[in-house]
């Protein structure tokens, strides 16, 4: 390991991070995950840096054994990160321009295949990591449960088992027995038809070889013969395995036409397919995931309370499975992470009634609390109810409601009217832009860093780095291809005071002055302005997606039920109907969407206003610029009055 300038040019830098444990360096889950998958893909198309706030982190021997030596590793120090990567959670990548960095482990990760598979084309094992569709962790951790279990709350949950392996209550947390009942369910996959009807038939088969044997044991006659590999391992898992391996000739014969009884079965009568990996048949990036926090924790778990193992035979048997794999032992071993065989575990191997009993035994425990709502009736009872409580939505008047861009004279990249936008809608684009950009310039002073959440294309960022030269302006989007056109428009520009975090929005972590965000969809609006209030910036935010309004992890709704005082339920019609201000709907309707609107907002504006700030909220001009019209500017330290409610 040798102690290396981070600032010099570098290909594409990779930066994890080392933790801290009782005064000692420790590789957390996260960095364990990324030389795990570095390792399996056998990837070398990056300079990795492990990041310590430890200025004596190199002399320590307790973590590298956890690093391949296939590796190059440098060390660095955090106050020595470049900006873009200081203001992220690691894991984090940097592209070589400087001015582009991807964080958080899904992102991460992906992107460690793209690369490996660029160098080799011929790595198929690394890009099926991807799934069927490519989108394998795609999604970010708000709208996918994926996302959301192998970022979140798995590894914190293994984590929390690992800093008090004695406190039973750790032994067996939500998120481990969620995910025991999930490898418990039916396996839904692509063309499974073929598969299912070949599961039928090695169940004919296996029933007929049992009549015969207990035939023979009736007549006194020896029935010990070899176990058939195809029933011991299961179909499934001769079919996940044979996927795997590119050079075997041991794949499944689905051309192979099927007996006229096979074939007349319906499909509704079919067996269902069992789980070999997490997502279902085949090995994806989430069993990459999944492997270095379940080893951690299963190696602990058999030390402190072997007993509680009976308790996950799916989890068991899917570590086992996991093995079978090409390449997963090697990189395990290089990794230091000896794994368990089947005679290790002390509870023994699971059987089919042990994982039948144990999936049955959790199902109850592990409803989901948050059932799907069906909707009686329209949004006027709860209107009629707050109105009598003196509580409706008053818009504030807009400061500048003619203000606008010099489009005309504006250097083309500037213009939203790349792609296939109509003229009409960059029509409108423009006119939202010069609502956002007007606030944020009346707001921005000499030296702020201005981010723009969910930038997509980066409409208004780039806008803002054209117009605020003086500023630094930072665009966040979780979608790569969204992201790679803003930066090739802002290249065309010549731009400097921009940079580009490709990541979910909450694994930006660095300050700023003022965050910006255009039709954030959903909860998105909530965590933007949330971010806002934790760095104490001003926000000018214009939400969308009322409809996608729910209860997360982070937010409950009503934000501020004290004030805005309906229940959850009577919350979300507000939202449901929120949604119904499309052109093409009658002007009543769209009226009644517009109140909802303004109420959901108010609730959002109060929230803000209970941590100091100052909000008003406000109506786009011209209205017509979009049906999602409203605009909410908070400012810190503004107190907590506000002129976004009427008391009758």
């Amino acid at each position: 390991m040798t102690q290396t300038d981070p600032h010099q040019e570098q290909p594409e830098c990779l930066y994890l991070e080392l933790s801290s444990q009782n005064e000692q360096p420790s590789v957390p889950l996260h960095t364990s995950i990324s030389l795990f998958l570095l390792s399996y893909c056998e990837c070398t198309s990056f300079k990795v840096f492990l990041v310590s706030a430890k200025p004596d982190t190199q002399s320590s021997q307790s973590w590298k054994s956890q690093v391949p030596t296939s590796l190059a590793v440098s060390m660095v120090h955090v106050k020595d990160l470049p900006v873009l990567v200081r203001g992220c959670r690691l894991p984090a990548v940097l592209d070589e321009t400087g001015r582009y960095c991807r964080a958080g482990l899904a992102v991460v990760l992906r992107h460690i295949i793209d690369r490996t598979c660029e160098a080799d084309p011929r790595r198929k094992d690394a890009a099926s990591l991807l799934g069927f569709k490519k989108t394998c962790l795609k999604a970010c951790a708000e709208v996918s449960q994926w996302t959301r279990l192998c970022e979140l709350s798995i590894p914190s949950a293994v984590e929390a088992h690992l800093r008090q392996p004695t406190n039973p209550s750790l032994h067996l947390p939500s998120a481990l027995l969620n995910l025991e009942k999930t490898l418990g369910e039916p396996v839904k996959v692509h063309n499974d038809d073929k598969i299912r009807r070949q599961k039928l038939k090695q169940q004919q088969k296996n029933h007929q070889k049992k009549i015969s044997q207990d035939l023979q044991e009736d007549q006194g006659t020896d029935v010990t013969q070899p176990q058939d590999s195809q029933s011991a391992n299961g179909l499934e898992l001769q079919a996940a395995l044979a996927k795997l391996y590119v050079d075997s000739g041991a794949v499944l014969s689905t051309t192979i036409r099927e007996s006229s009884d096979i074939r007349k079965v319906k499909t509704t009568e079919l067996p269902q397919l069992e789980h070999v990996f997490a997502e279902g048949l085949y090995f994806t990036l989430t069993d990459v995931v999944l492997l270095p926090c379940i080893h951690q924790y299963l190696s602990s778990l058999q030390s402190h309370n072997a007993s509680a193992l009976s308790q996950l035979p799916l989890l068991l048997r899917w570590y086992l499975q996991v093995q079978e794999v090409p390449g997963v032992p090697r990189a395990a071993q290089a990794c230091g992470m000896p794994l368990s065989t089947r005679k290790s575990f002390t509870t023994g191997p699971p059987t089919i009634a042990e994982t039948q009993q144990s999936s049955q035994a959790n199902q109850e425990s592990l409803e989901m609390t948050m059932k799907e709502v069906h909707f009686v009736g329209g949004p006027r009872p709860t209107m009629t109810k707050l109105k009598e409580s003196g509580i409706e939505a008053v818009f504030s008047p807009h400061p500048c409601p003619s203000w606008t861009l010099p489009w005309d004279s504006l250097p083309e990249a500037v213009n939203p009217t790349e792609g296939k936008m109509s003229d009409v809608r960059a029509a409108r684009k423009r006119q939202q832009l010069n609502n956002l950009v007007a606030m944020v310039t009346e707001l921005a002073r000499p030296g702020d860093t201005v981010v723009d959440f969910c930038s997509g294309g980066g409409h208004v960022g780039i806008v803002l780095a054209h117009t605020l030269p003086d500023c630094q302006v930072i665009l966040i989007e979780n979608k790569e291809e969204s992201l790679v056109r803003g930066k090739v428009r802002s290249a065309e520009l010549g731009l400097t005071n921009i940079g580009f975090i490709q990541a979910n929005l909450d694994y930006f972590t660095g300050p700023f002055h003022i965050g910006v965000a255009l039709h954030a969809c959903g909860v998105a609006t909530d965590m933007v302005v949330e971010q806002c209030i934790q760095a104490g910036a001003t926000f000018v935010v214009s939400p969308c997606c009322y409809g996608f309004v729910q209860n997360t992890l982070k937010f409950t709704f009503p934000r501020r039920s004290v004030c805005l005082s309906v229940s959850m339920y009577e919350h979300m019609i507000l939202c449901r109907f929120a949604d119904q201000t499309a052109v093409q709907l009658p002007s009543e309707r769209r009226l009644i969407g517009k109140q909802c609107m303004g109420l959901v907002d108010l609730d959002r504006s109060w929230a803000a206003e209970t941590h100091g700030y100052s909000v008003r909220v406000m109506t786009m001009e011209p209205d017509s610029c979009s049906p999602k019209n409203n605009m909410l500017v908070g400012v810190a330290g503004g107190g907590a009055g506000g002129d976004n409610y009427a008391t009758q």
